[in-house]
């Protein structure tokens, strides 16, 4: 196994760790989710330019890349279901919702909870899109990577970023009653760039899906035209 397989590797061996320690009411234990994912979303990056430098492309880290990107997706989207769930005691004082594992994004606007129908549309178009180009790919037909897709990939990062980084301060300021102004403008940033991401990562795949099934709606029946 080469190097950049190898690191593909540890990317994935690290996945179950992100997605099981962020439910642990623990801040010690969330932080170390947020560095774990950190650098699992690093060397998404860093696994794909050591092969390309080093031309060691191969036909494992083909198979190994996208299945760790998916691994890492609905590895995260658990805890953030769970902790972020539309919360049941709207009038109670963030830091008591954040005691009870309640822990949507906060923002000027109200807190913003992460619900069924977004991962629903994230996760359902990764799965229509992977077993899409399987059978394309059984008729010779290889479906590239496009933009706006990789622009969703980098937002959907973005946006799981920030609310692992909130699980963590969250518990930690929450256990230590920290409610002070400086607090509630890095919790309100925060919150306000994760709903970003998030609604920029659900626009650019119900967009990047159009793009694809209009440029590959007759891979069955001739050749695709290009994006």
């Amino acid at each position: 196994m080469n190097l950049p397989n190898a690191v593909t590797a540890g990317r994935i061996a690290i996945t179950p760790l992100i997605a099981w320690l962020p439910l642990v009411p623990s801040s010690t234990l969330r932080l170390t989710a947020f560095i774990l994912f950190t650098i699992a979303a690093v060397t998404d990056y860093v696994d794909g330019q050591l092969a390309r430098s080093r031309k060691q492309e191969t036909d494992l880290g083909r198979l190994l890349d996208p299945l760790a990107d998916k691994l890492l997706l609905l590895a995260t989207c658990i805890p953030m279901f769970v902790l972020m769930h539309p919360v049941a005691h709207a009038t109670d004082s963030w830091p008591a919702k954040a005691l009870n594992n309640e822990l949507p994004f906060r923002t000027p606007f109200g807190d913003v909870p992460l619900t069924w129908w977004v991962l629903a549309v994230v996760l359902g178009r990764e799965l229509f899109m992977t077993l899409f180009r399987q059978i394309a790919a059984r008729r010779g037909v290889v479906i590239a990577a496009i933009g706006p897709a990789k622009w969703k990939t980098a937002l959907q990062l973005v946006w799981i970023g920030c609310a692992y980084c909130w699980f963590w301060t969250a518990t930690l300021a929450a256990t230590h009653g920290w409610d002070n102004a400086l607090w509630n403008v890095f919790a309100n940033f925060n919150g306000l760039a994760g709903v970003a991401a998030m609604t920029g990562s659900v626009a650019l795949t119900l967009y990047s899906l159009g793009l694809y099934l209009r440029s590959y709606r007759r891979v069955f029946i001739g050749a695709p035209t290009r994006v």
